[in-house]
């Protein structure tokens, strides 16, 4: 890329703040060298990590103090109105006044989303931001949103949803033609709520390669490259799955410590385990795009490892190169004319 690439990281956020996210960036920065990380936080708990760091990636890192930072139990309106000078705003600001290309956080959601639409605003064209990440499914992974950020949706909403998420996959995967499902009790045309149906309805007669009505085990078990939904129906599918996912891998684990031979049996199916952990482990998938945006904002989950953080670096990163709020912007001009 010509441009510098540079990232701000509210380093406050989530349930460990610098103690889980320092590593990460240590990490991240090792892989890419050519990237710089603004860091959002109170300076002298940053700087008690930065020993971790080679000199090289010292040269790639700037703190920006602050004093406040959002917590857990702020409401996304007591954070919009009085923490405009906390580290999750100002590493948001920082991506409006185009110091950084994107911005990565593991703060609280509600008002991640809402600083962010306040500062940044919505892409021509679109009313609500929207959540999106990836799910492991038999064809690689399937793109849902929304996750959570819109607990009730008008039909001409999750028509924007199926847009954008179309677009991200076309510019990610370098799918040109994605698939793209609603999410609904069943295939047939006489399932679904209201808005659901008339959702249908719009996407039917879009330019996308739209298929149809979808169901929950499509997700994982379908070939649909992007699933809309709501924000109420999306959030219950992901932690539902990342649920299963930990159910499984907790009850394996105690299966095979039940004697001798199911021990025996657990090394000898090893490297069958191993391979099956990394496709369902959720810290693989970790971090949520805010799309919509005139800007990019990656939600981190607020319980990541110092792994799964890294990942929403990757993320971030990826979507820096491919532009993604431009190409969205270029696709709804070209079907919303």
């Amino acid at each position: 890329m010509t441009k510098e690439t540079r990232i701000a990281v509210d380093a406050m956020g989530g349930d460990g703040g610098p103690k889980i996210i320092m590593p990460s960036v240590k990490e991240f920065l090792l892989a890419n060298k050519d990237v710089k990380i603004d860091l959002y936080g109170d300076k002298k708990i940053i700087s008690n990590f930065l020993d971790i760091f080679d000199s090289q990636s010292l040269k790639n890192i700037e703190i920006i103090h602050t004093d406040e930072k959002v917590l857990s139990e702020d409401s996304p309106s007591h954070a919009l109105r009085h923490k405009k000078k906390s580290s999750m705003s100002l590493a948001i600001q920082s991506v409006k006044d185009n110091k950084a290309q994107a911005c990565v956080s593991a703060g609280n959601t509600g008002a991640l989303m809402a600083i962010s639409r306040f500062i940044l605003g919505t892409l021509d064209g679109i009313d609500r931001p929207a959540i999106e990440s990836m799910l492991p499914s038999l064809s690689g992974h399937t793109h849902v949103l929304d996750l959570g950020a819109n607990i009730g949706c008008k039909a001409e909403h999750l028509y924007q949803f199926a847009v954008m998420g179309s677009v991200l996959a076309m510019v990610l995967d370098e799918n040109p033609n994605p698939t793209v499902g609603l999410l609904n009790v069943g295939e047939e045309s006489i399932k679904g709520n209201p808005q659901v149906k008339e959702a249908n309805d719009l996407l039917v007669n879009s330019k996308l390669n739209y298929v149809g009505f979808v169901e929950g085990d499509d997700i994982f078990c379908g070939d649909i490259d992007v699933i809309v939904c709501d924000g109420f129906v999306g959030n219950i599918a992901l932690k539902t799955s990342e649920g299963i996912a930990k159910f499984i891998s907790s009850k394996l684990k105690s299966e095979f410590k039940k004697s001798i031979f199911t021990k025996m049996a657990g090394l000898s199916s090893a490297k069958v385990l191993n391979s099956f952990k990394k496709v369902v482990d959720p810290r693989r998938y970790n971090g949520a795009s805010l799309l919509g945006l005139k800007g990019i904002i990656i939600k981190s989950h607020g319980g990541a490892d110092s792994f799964a953080f890294n990942n929403s670096l990757q993320i971030a990163l990826k979507e820096v190169k491919k532009d993604v709020p431009k190409c969205i912007d270029t696709k709804l001009r070209e079907i919303l004319g």
